[in-house]
């Protein structure tokens, strides 16, 4: 009896970790689309992003459920119970990215429509940041799924590089506030956005300190990258 309520266990277990794996694929589809938008402007894109957004909310919600229903019914202890809550937190993670990849996608089209898409080229150093928070997403993902806390060290280290990518544009638009007050407008747009893509990295490290409570089952949230890099040195 014990043998098969484990193993019905795995099974649910392993449906969860399915459906958490569609929903990254589809965040991660949103965050390509984001990033498409920001270079060329495109409308039909943002739609789509907007159409997607909806599919993950969904999918959010019957994770939960899932979650919720596997650790009422099978009762996980240990690295199981762990992971279950890991899944849990990293589902509203990535909800949340999908939500600033909308945000990107609907402040650019506020852009283009009051006829300034050629600002857009001053998002350059924006869309360089996207890039290296895509990057994170596919990296974190990928570490999730094989437990993996040395690839979520590195997640961690990134985002601390897309802080700093933050700051800089920060200040490049200052200055072209300071220059010409005429750019005031767009130049917050351009904020606003640069904002979401740092919100999208933060979230990143959010799963990557999960990933360690998984593998390792310590917290390491507010640590930073220091006190996560004693953290594995101590394993």
């Amino acid at each position: 009896m014990h043998e098969h309520l484990s193993t019905q266990f795995d099974v649910e277990l392993d449906t969860i970790r399915a459906h958490l794996t569609r929903m990254g694929g589809m965040v991660q589809e949103q965050m390509r689309n984001a990033l498409r938008v920001l270079a060329n402007g495109d409308r039909e894109i943002i739609e789509a992003i907007v159409e997607q957004d909806r599919g993950v909310d969904e999918m959010e919600v019957a994770i939960d459920m899932a979650c919720a229903n596997l650790v009422a019914r099978r009762q996980p202890t240990a690295i199981d119970l762990r992971l279950v809550m890991a899944i849990g937190k990293t589902v509203t993670d990535l909800e949340r990215i999908g939500d600033e990849a909308k945000k990107i996608a609907r402040t650019t089209r506020k852009i283009v429509e009051r006829g300034d898409g050629g600002s857009l080229a001053r998002v350059v150093e924006v869309r360089h940041m996207g890039e290296r928070a895509a990057v994170m997403l596919n990296s974190v993902l990928d570490a999730f799924v094989r437990l993996d806390y040395n690839a979520a060290a590195l997640v961690v280290k990134s985002d601390e590089e897309v802080d700093q990518h933050f700051q800089a544009i920060i200040r490049q638009l200052i200055t072209y506030m300071m220059e010409d007050p005429r750019t005031i407008t767009t130049a917050l747009d351009i904020v606003f956005i640069a904002k979401a893509v740092e919100r999208i990295g933060d979230h990143c490290k959010n799963i990557a300190e999960d990933v360690f409570y998984v593998a390792k089952g310590r917290d390491v949230r507010h640590k930073g990258l220091n006190g996560l890099e004693q953290e594995i040195t101590a394993t």
